[in-house]
């Protein structure tokens, strides 16, 4: 079975206690069996949906529009680590979600048959200045007391990645190999069959019985009072083929290739928008503020643009745990740029708050 790793220094856990009219949502954990309805089939809906029905719970996920409608549904998929500085309960918790990533993802496509493109392929960050060389350098001796071994990063010569990246002005490069990538649709849609595959539903609509979970995305977070917003997103997909090489991550944008013989490159963050499925010219800056990164991507057609509304919480962390605004029911929401690198973990403490009574998730991620 699945075992979950604990958890690095500086998350805690302590036992919950039942919200009020909780019910049965914390105490039917002593039965064989649970009914948990999830609403939203997100990236965290599904995680947690996956993470409940492999303990046994009768699982069903209603969205009207179905798995990845909402801002999971995106193109860019980056799965990358804070930088190993400040440390604090989010960098713990995401460290330890990253390193669990490639065995989770790897049990949900061996149980559902797809394939969620997953693999850590690592990370480029050029280097413009002597500044930022020695802010990498104190970060690589952070990471080699915060990081495990198996996970590295360093400070290299940009020719050593030369017609991917092209030189830096210090010729200098952080690579960390951490960092991971995954191909969202395609992640989702192999979530989506390991459910079904352990007996889980998704539905359009229905009744909601069990314990409620809101993993609704923006629309989720509002009020009163609000808990959150929605903040637009724009990205496109490019027809590349750069499987084997590693992300890059420069002046603000993430090119990411995907193991479909794609690359993806985002992303806008917008907090002011009209059409919430448009795409406009700030995304044509984008790309062509990649191809200039990245000359390798002149001439590779745009394939895909996509726009979508991220959730962001008003604290910038994301919400796990009892929901604020209906007694008795969960929320998981405010994932924001992050949502799949925390996914791993996410789904594994909501189950074990829902179907345990345990609650491991840290206070900054705490709805109150």
């Amino acid at each position: 079975p699945f075992s979950v790793p604990k958890y690095p220094t500086g998350v805690r856990g302590r036992e919950a206690p039942a919200p009020a009219g909780a019910g049965c949502a914390l105490s039917c954990h002593r039965h064989a069996l649970t009914d948990i309805t999830i609403l939203g089939a997100g990236i965290f809906g599904l995680s947690l949906a996956w993470a409940a029905a492999r303990r046994g719970a009768r699982v069903t996920v209603l969205d009207p529009a179905g798995p990845g409608a909402g801002a999971s549904g995106g193109v860019v998929g980056a799965l990358a680590p804070h930088a190993p500085e400040h440390w604090t309960q989010t960098k713990a918790f995401q460290l330890q979600a990253l390193l669990m990533a490639g065995d989770w993802w790897a049990e949900i496509a061996a149980a559902g048959g797809r394939d969620p493109l997953f693999a850590r392929a690592g990370r480029l960050q050029p280097l413009a200045d002597a500044a930022a060389l020695d802010r990498a350098t104190a970060r690589a001796d952070a990471a080699g007391s915060l990081w495990p071994r198996s996970a590295r990063w360093e400070i290299r010569s940009a020719s050593d990645f030369a017609g991917w990246l092209p030189p830096a002005p210090t010729g200098r490069v952080v690579h960390d190999t951490l960092s991971a990538r995954i191909a969202p649709r395609a992640a989702l849609a192999a979530l989506a069959s390991a459910l079904a595959a352990q007996g889980g539903r998704i539905l359009a609509e229905g009744p909601a019985r069990g314990a409620v979970v809101h993993a609704t995305g923006h629309a989720g977070l509002a009020g009163p009072p609000p808990l959150g917003q929605g903040v637009k997103g724009q990205a496109a997909l490019l027809a590349h083929d750069a499987r084997d090489l590693p992300q890059i991550y420069a002046g603000g944008l993430h090119i990411v290739p995907h193991g479909d013989g794609t690359t993806a490159i985002g992303s806008t963050t917008e907090e002011d928008w009209l059409d919430l499925a448009a795409t406009d010219a700030r995304l044509d800056a984008v790309i062509a503020r990649a191809r200039a990164i990245c000359p390798a991507l002149v001439a590779a057609p745009v394939i895909a643009r996509w726009a979508g509304i991220r959730p962001r919480a008003t604290s910038r962390q994301p919400l796990l745990g009892p929901h604020p605004h209906h007694p008795g029911q969960f929320i998981a929401n405010g994932g924001f740029k992050i949502g799949f690198a925390l996914a791993p973990l996410a789904g594994e403490v909501m189950a074990d708050l829902i179907l345990a009574g345990h609650d491991r998730i840290p206070d900054a991620f705490r709805p109150a």
